[in-house]
Formats: C-alpha cells, sequence, structure tokens
C-alpha cells in the first residue's frame, strides 16, 4: 500500500540533459544517501549502463556497498569516519578524498599494508567551512602528498561551492584556482578538477573543468528547490504512492486526528491513508500539503500520524484502493517534492532522501 515508484528511464533522461550542459566535461553521478532515497544499487547500475564517468558518495560503507553490489565504475568516497576501513577501500579500488594531513597519513598507511596505490582526491576548503584543507593548511598538505611518492596518485583537486550568492560563489571559484595553481607550484599532477554541484553546475558552466558532480539533478529534483524541473529538462524520478485504506461518512462537527486540527464542516466523506511520519511523510507539512486522487487535489487539513493520515474528501466518490499520490512529476498535474517540501518548510533535497518506512521501492523503465 505504500510504494516509492522509481523511473529509470527518467534518471537516464536527466542524466543525458546534465551531461550536455557539461559542455565536454565528465560527469561524476551522486548516489550518496541511497542515492537520494533512489536506491543505490539499482540506481548506479543504471548509471553504470548509461555511461556515466564516476560516481560519488559520502563515505567508505556506501562506497563498499556498490562494489559488493557489482558495481565497477570508479567510486569516489570523501567524507570519513576516524574508523573507517580505508585497508578495504584501496584493495576495493575506491579513490579517497583527502581533507587533512590526519587522513593522508592513514590512508598511506593503508596503501603500504595492501600494497597498493590509493588514488586520492585532495579537497580545498574554499569557503563552504565544512570538509576540506584549510587555505592554511594547503601547501603543507600538497609537499606531504608529494613525499609520499608513487605510493599515492593525485586523480582529482576539489571543493564545494555554498551557493549562497553569486558574489559568493565567484569567490569561491577564484580561491579554488589559486588553490589548484599552489598544487602546480608543488609539482603534483592530476587528472580533475571538480568543483560544481547540481546547482553550480547550472548557474556557473564556466566552473565545470574536468569534471562535475550531478546529484539532485539526477534524479530530476530543481537544485534550487524553486519547483523549476521541468524548465530545466528534468524529470523527477521518484513517485511517492499509496491507497485508500477506508472511507466512512461522518457528520458535521466531527473531529479528525490528534488535537482535531480539522473539524468537518458538513455531513462528509473521510479517507484514510496508511502513510505516516514514519514512512519520512514530514508532521510540518500537516495543514499545507496536498496529494493527488484521481486527478483531485485535497489537502491534508489534518495531523500527520506515525503511520496514516486522514483527508476530507466531501461528496467525490473516493473508494477504498484508489491511488493516492503524495508527490511526484508536477507536468503531470500531481503534487511536487518542491511542494511537499514548502509545505514542511524545507528543501526537495531532504524530502526524497527521507522517504522510507514502510515504504517498498518499485523500478520502472530500462534504464537504457
Amino acid at each position: 500500500m505504500r510504494t516509492l515508484r522509481i523511473n529509470l528511464d527518467a534518471i537516464v533522461h536527466n542524466l543525458d540533459v546534465m551531461r550536455a550542459r557539461a559542455n565536454g566535461a565528465k560527469v561524476m553521478g551522486v548516489v550518496k544517501a541511497n542515492a537520494y532515497g533512489h536506491g543505490a544499487i539499482p540506481v548506479a547500475k543504471t548509471l553504470e549502463r548509461a555511461g556515466v564517468d564516476y560516481l560519488g558518495v559520502a563515505d567508505v560503507r556506501e562506497a563498499l556497498e556498490l562494489r559488493d553490489g557489482g558495481i565497477q565504475s570508479p567510486i569516489l568516497a570523501w567524507l570519513h569516519d576516524p574508523a573507517d576501513n580505508f585497508e578495504a577501500a584501496l584493495t576495493a579500488n575506491i579513490d579517497l578524498c583527502v581533507a587533512n594531513l590526519g587522513q593522508l597519513q592513514r590512508i598511506a598507511k593503508a596503501a603500504a599494508v595492501t600494497s597498493t596505490t590509493a588514488k586520492l582526491h585532495l579537497k580545498i576548503d574554499t569557503g563552504l567551512g565544512r570538509n576540506g584543507s584549510t587555505e592554511a593548511d594547503w601547501t603543507e598538505l600538497l609537499e606531504a602528498v608529494k613525499a609520499l611518492g608513487e605510493s599515492v596518485s593525485v586523480i582529482g583537486i576539489f571543493s564545494h561551492l555554498s551557493t549562497t550568492s553569486h558574489v559568493e560563489d565567484l569567490a569561491q571559484i577564484k580561491k579554488f584556482d589559486s588553490a589548484v595553481a599552489e598544487v602546480k607550484r608543488i609539482g603534483l599532477t592530476f587528472e580533475f578538477r571538480h568543483l560544481t554541484a547540481s546547482d553550480g553546475s547550472l548557474a556557473y558552466p564556466e566552473a565545470h573543468y574536468e569534471m562535475v558532480r550531478i546529484g539532485a539533478a539526477l534524479y530530476g529534483l530543481d537544485p534550487f528547490s524553486t519547483n523549476r524541473s521541468a524548465e530545466f529538462g528534468l524529470i523527477p524520478a521518484m513517485t511517492a504512492v499509496s491507497r485508500v485504506a477506508q472511507v466512512k461518512t461522518v457528520p458535521a462537527g466531527h473531529g479528525v486526528s490528534y488535537n482535531f486540527l480539522h473539524r468537518t464542516e458538513k455531513e462528509t466523506t473521510l479517507a484514510l491513508v496508511p502513510v505516516g511520519y514514519a514512512e519520512g511523510l514530514p508532521r510540518a507539512a500537516t495543514g499545507k500539503a496536498e496529494v493527488s486522487i484521481s486527478g483531485k487535489r485535497y489537502a491534508i487539513k489534518s495531523q500527520i500520524a506515525m503511520d496514516q493520515f486522514v483527508l476530507d474528501v466531501g461528496n467525490d466518490p473516493v473508494q477504498v484502493g484508489d491511488e493516492v499520490v503524495i508527490f511526484g512529476d508536477a507536468s503531470l498535474g500531481v503534487p511536487s517534492a518542491d511542494d511537499l517540501a514548502a509545505a514542511a518548510g524545507t528543501i526537495n533535497y531532504e524530502i526524497v532522501t527521507r522517504m522510507g518506512g514502510r515504504f517498498q521501492r518499485e523500478y520502472v523503465g530500462e534504464g537504457l
């Protein structure tokens, strides 16, 4: 009764759209967080068949799960826990981010133990204030990498934009270029510079360099959370659906769900939908979110509970078993992930990644 319908053809389409916009740069498909809730292994296999150049994940565990799932494409893991198993990562041919000297030393030790050459992507913090070497420590880190000689291979130099404002993004691009210049001055060679994610790739074509990292746009999400997926030529890949589990007629003045946030104004029909915040439907969207049944939208006026919500459908002939679209492709007239995000006061990224609980994923399309 609870299904996340994942359109693999849409993901391939979105890859093609973003690849065409990349102006010859390679594309890293970001499949962290279970491919933004879409299912990491099926999505990675689809991207691999479609010729994606690289795959990106947050941590080593995610990367190893891809390898265990049969994924052969190059994979970069960029956010490390102190307990991460770098030996397993190097044995599985995983590229690793280096953001500080301590990480470099641990990776170098793992390379020695496994008799492998560690493939590194060196990350500079150009202003976001998260993962990455500080500008003050950058030269020392580069010199330490160079001193390791052939035990390591620098594959990439990268950073991440804050997308706070145009002025601040341009300042970060300038800092990134300076950091790359320092890499060259030290005498290190590399294959790729990569700075932009989905939003930056659309906003700053001059900053595509040799590779772009595409996450949200792969899944048809507007990376600016402005409900403009179609404007960018993107097709949302996830549709969250359920079915009406019960209908009943109640009199005027009847309270509905916890706290009676909604009371019926007249005799009406209530439709029960078995999806709640345990599935990832934000409780904060109560009173603001809409769903679609048979092409008509209904507001969730009553309190969203752990397992369910209730719709006041008036005199409409809603029946048990009718499909309820919680969000999907707005071009089809249904609410979008952006709509639900706006209702909950969040962003579309959070909506799709939080969908879980008792939802089952159903894959449609060939993904070819």
